[in-house]
């Protein structure tokens, strides 16, 4: 792609993105993510590959139908109280039809057919933006009328979508559709604790976007598109592949990496705001998460290839790894001790 198309599609997604999160009018907030969706369509087709204009085509016509919604609601809710302000959403049927518009944007269940085939049907760094950047302005419209919607339809769909985001990725053979599944079942979290606590939810959004770009990042470097790829690059980048083992138990939540945290900070919060059987349900549902990163795991550094190749190994990768790479690995494993000062700043 032509650098100076790239370039304006990389500024029309900042653009978009900042309009979005900085806007306190609907209509604003509106053109701000058309903007971000047509910023990232030729990105996801750029490949003319048939499943990449595919995957275009889906995303084009779910994020049309999501931001009719969003504007739908916001006019509703103007109609019948005069407000046009992000904030001042108070209509039934508004904060009903807005809760359903921004779950279609997020991926959440169920309205999250699209995500996997759609992530599947791009590269590895447009993967990357549609699991993070592309999140940030609905998780913050979802921040900013937080107070207004239905915390019970905000766990339903939450538990749903940790429920089915690992079941769903037990079986998957292509590291894209992986993380696709695994960004559905995090943003079931993200969801569950918004109407509760809508910073610890940010705080959620902003430690999965560092630990999903680490993982996406570390696979793009071998190029590892698929677990049978996966098992034969621990031969050419064995330092990466050994990181790539912790950031995905980070990703997972175990103790003591960075995904921890927020887990741990959702379910405290959740039994104070006694509804602890959700934390519990919850919290066992995320172990199908884990079993399929153990998988991933499991591939990229403990298994050898099922068949003996004929051409020399290479112990040493010959390019120097990513330096974002390896700071964002870092603050994927590192981050649990510091975080009385994280939570002093949020």
């Amino acid at each position: 792609m032509n650098p100076q198309a790239k370039l304006i599609f990389a500024l029309s997604l900042t653009l978009g993105t900042t309009l979005t999160i900085s806007s306190n009018h609907w209509i604003m907030a509106w053109t701000g993510l058309e903007i971000n969706t047509l910023a990232i369509l030729p990105l996801i087709s750029k490949s003319h590959h048939p499943r990449a204009i595919e995957a275009a085509t889906k995303y084009f016509l779910v994020q049309a139908a999501a931001s009719a919604l969003v504007l739908f609601s916001s006019m509703t809710n103007a109609w019948h109280t005069g407000q046009w302000d992000i904030t001042q959403l108070s209509h039934p049927t508004s904060c009903l039809i807005l809760t359903v518009a921004l779950a279609m944007k997020l991926g959440l269940v169920p309205f999250h057919f699209w995500f996997p085939e759609v992530l599947q049907g791009s590269s590895l760094i447009v993967g990357l933006l549609l699991s993070t950047l592309m999140k940030f302005p609905p998780i913050t419209l979802l921040y900013l009328t937080s107070p207004s919607l239905k915390p019970s339809v905000l766990m339903t769909m939450a538990i749903l979508s940790t429920a089915l985001g690992g079941w769903m990725g037990l079986n998957q053979t292509q590291t894209r559709k992986i993380l696709a599944f695994s960004s559905i079942s995090h943003l079931g979290w993200m969801a569950i604790i918004i109407a509760y606590s809508p910073k610890l939810a940010l705080l959620n959004f902003y430690l999965y976007t560092l630990m999903t770009a680490a993982v996406f990042l570390s696979l793009n470097s071998i190029k590892a598109l698929k677990l049978s790829t996966l098992m034969t690059t621990w031969t050419k980048a064995p330092s990466l592949n050994a990181i790539l083992l912790l950031t995905l138990l980070s990703l997972a939540g175990l103790p003591p990496l960075t995904g921890f945290l927020p887990k741990w900070l959702i379910i405290q919060e959740l039994t104070k705001q006694e509804v602890a059987l959700a934390a519990t349900i919850i919290a066992l549902l995320s172990l199908l998460g884990l079993f399929f990163y153990l998988r991933l795991a499991y591939c990229a550094t403990i298994t050898l290839p099922p068949h003996t190749t004929n051409h020399m190994k290479q112990w040493y990768n010959t390019k120097p790894t990513n330096t974002m790479v390896a700071v964002l690995t870092t603050m994927s494993l590192m981050l649990l001790p510091i975080s009385p000062i994280i939570l002093a700043v949020v």
